[in-house]
């Protein structure tokens, strides 16, 4: 057996380190990925100790890219990328050729080539697929107007840079490099010197070869392999053919094709939406995909050296400037000429506010091209590091520069006219109104509803709806906490009240009327986030009644030492049913609930 293993020891000490950092930041209350990328600089080659394999690393990170991308891709459909391509084709493109200008400026004042300013420029001009997504997922917008904008504008960004990354061989010469014969990536290997024009027309011919394979045999096959392996009833099989078509679209995209691994994943995911059992797909991928984006920050972790922040401070923050403030303003400029609300405007902004895997990659391939001088390396490096660490500061910035921007603009979001709901009234009666949302997806802080004495729904999936619709047949005043504008779109169009945006954020819940409500009713499967809104509700008001869902004993203990009065265990439950039926069909009588302190059925 060998002991020289450094794939087990770059994983051991990455993982076990991201964790330990990790919650400390998060005692501190810090974005947990600060920590990660602490973890990072302590295992890289720049700090005494533990030196990780940074190769190894690399790579792993690379598989933690595919699947979150993979896992955007199963939350959208083609309809909802073509939605938004008015905006996010125009607006990357015009952002990317103002960031780069920008960095081409700084390149020229540090003394550099042209061909060295546009390298550093293409490099700041593009976000990492990580952080990004990481930041819509901890905000629950990737199903929202603001996150299919996000995306759709990502995936702008990646293509321009597929493009770059084969056009600067071909170019290296004419901007003052090391001329290379550029060969194509795909299956045929041909060497060509078609020229510039004939490079961009091989590299579009390939990409849209890619989407017409993935559009039209991948429709077909992928969902049919799904089902097949469903019915062969193993799990195990299941999640192994969901991870081997994510990692195996990606990998093929990119060595037939020429398009990046993440492209290659997220149009895997998109097709495989299209399934019925596409929500189950992404379960199984979840904890994967959470395991390998951590190792993405230790891996950027490791590149990093401390000392270049004395050695090269006033570049770094020159770059930091552009990173983070001139892309976002320009991102913020676009989106508002557009049209768009100034919240969704701001989002945009403090998403697109850092740099990484894909600004790496045009490094590294601008010095091997003798383009972009090594300080040039250590800039981008040095940015991507602290635009990734400022981020979280980014997005509570914006946060608070909304309301003013809002009020200056004399924009405010609109709240949704009332309507009536419920059963016609009797002669004399006053009919009753509510507003059917009471705020816009974007805007953030919801106007709070008049409901009291009313029951809290939250989440509208496939428990929550059945819960509703039971509510509403009762006659039981209620409203629903959703994030999903799919969802939101169907509770509006059936008069039902609904707060938009996460039940976590204090604003959102507070619309709720927590301290006038009778009780709440947690349809979400996330225990943990379940757990962050028992807390808000025992704090508005103690003696409502809270009945919480779960999938396992632990969660159940967690949920009721939170507070929560009732938590129904979907597994429980199904035996409860199994059993009655067995022991009515046997004719003996059913055994005593065991539990027989639970509410009554109104509650």
């Amino acid at each position: 057996m060998p002991h020289d293993t450094p794939l087990i020891a770059t994983i051991v000490a990455g993982l076990g380190l991201a964790f330990i950092f990790g919650a400390l930041a998060n005692r501190f209350k810090v974005p947990p990925l600060v920590g990660y990328l602490i973890a990072g600089v302590l295992v890289g080659p720049n700090t005494p100790g533990f030196v990780a394999d940074q190769e190894l690393a690399l790579e792993l990170a690379e598989i933690g890219v595919i699947l979150l991308m993979f896992g955007v891709g199963l939350h959208f459909s083609l309809k909802d990328l073509l939605s938004v391509h008015a905006i996010a084709v125009p607006g990357a493109i015009v952002q990317i050729a103002f960031a780069t200008a920008l960095g081409a400026g700084l390149a020229w004042m540090l003394g550099w080539s042209l061909g060295a300013g546009l390298v550093f420029g293409l490099a700041l001009s593009v976000a990492s697929t990580v952080v990004l997504l990481r930041a819509l997922q901890e905000r629950r917008m990737i199903e929202t107007e603001r996150g299919r904008i996000a995306v759709g504008w990502l995936i702008v960004e990646d293509l321009a840079m597929v493009l770059a990354l084969v056009l600067l061989p071909a170019l290296a010469g004419v901007l003052g490099g090391e001329a290379q014969t550029t060969e194509t990536p795909n299956i045929l290997a041909l060497r060509f010197d078609f020229g510039v024009w004939g490079v961009i027309g091989l590299t579009l011919a390939k990409v849209a070869a890619f989407v017409v394979v993935m559009m039209v045999v991948g429709r077909r096959v992928i969902p049919w392999v799904l089902h097949y392996v469903a019915h062969t009833g193993s799990r195990e099989l299941f999640r192994l053919s969901v991870l081997a078509i994510a990692l195996g679209v990606a990998f093929g995209a990119a060595k037939l094709f020429g398009v990046s691994l993440a492209l290659g994943a997220f149009f895997a995911g998109m097709i495989m939406s299209e399934s019925e059992l596409s929500h189950q797909a992404a379960e199984e991928t979840l904890p994967l995909r959470d395991a390998f984006s951590v190792l993405f920050f230790v891996s950027v972790g490791m590149l990093f050296d401390p000392t270049s922040l004395l050695s090269n401070t006033w570049p770094i923050l020159a770059t930091l400037f552009i990173i983070i403030i001139g892309k976002s303003v320009a991102a913020f400029l676009i989106v508002i000429a557009f049209g768009y609300p100034v919240a969704t405007a701001l989002i945009i902004s403090a998403s697109l506010a850092q740099i990484g895997e894909f600004s790496f990659i045009l490094a590294e391939l601008g010095v091997g091209l003798g383009l972009l001088p090594e300080k040039g390396r250590d800039l981008i490096l040095a940015g991507a590091i602290l635009s990734i660490v400022l981020n979280p500061v980014v997005f509570a910035g914006v946060a608070r520069l909304k309301p003013w921007l809002e009020k200056r603009s004399g924009k405010v979001p609109e709240t949704v006219e009332a309507v009536p709901i419920g059963p016609a009234t009797e002669p004399g009666e006053v009919a009753t109104t509510t507003p059917v949302a009471s705020a816009k997806v974007d805007d953030d802080t919801p106007p709070p509803t008049k409901l009291t004495d009313h029951t809290i729904l939250i989440g509208y999936g496939r428990v929550g709806s059945l819960v509703g619709q039971s509510l509403k047949d009762a006659g039981l005043p209620f409203l629903v906490i959703e994030d999903s504008d799919k969802t939101i779109a169907k509770l509006m169009a059936d008069g039902v009240e609904t707060v938009a945006g996460n039940a976590v954020k204090g604003e959102v819940f507070g619309a709720a009327n927590a301290a006038g409500a009778r009780r709440l009713i947690l349809a979400i499967p996330n225990a943990f986030e379940a757990g962050q809104i028992v807390l808000k509700a025992k704090a508005a008001n103690p003696g409502m009644l809270i009945i919480a869902r779960a999938h396992s004993d632990a969660e159940v203990e967690h949920l009721t030492g939170l507070g929560a009065d009732k938590v129904i265990m979907g597994e429980r439950e199904i035996a409860r049913g199994i059993v009655e039926q067995v022991l009515e069909g046997s004719g003996k009588p059913p055994a005593n609930d065991p539990e027989p302190d639970a509410p009554p059925a109104a509650a």
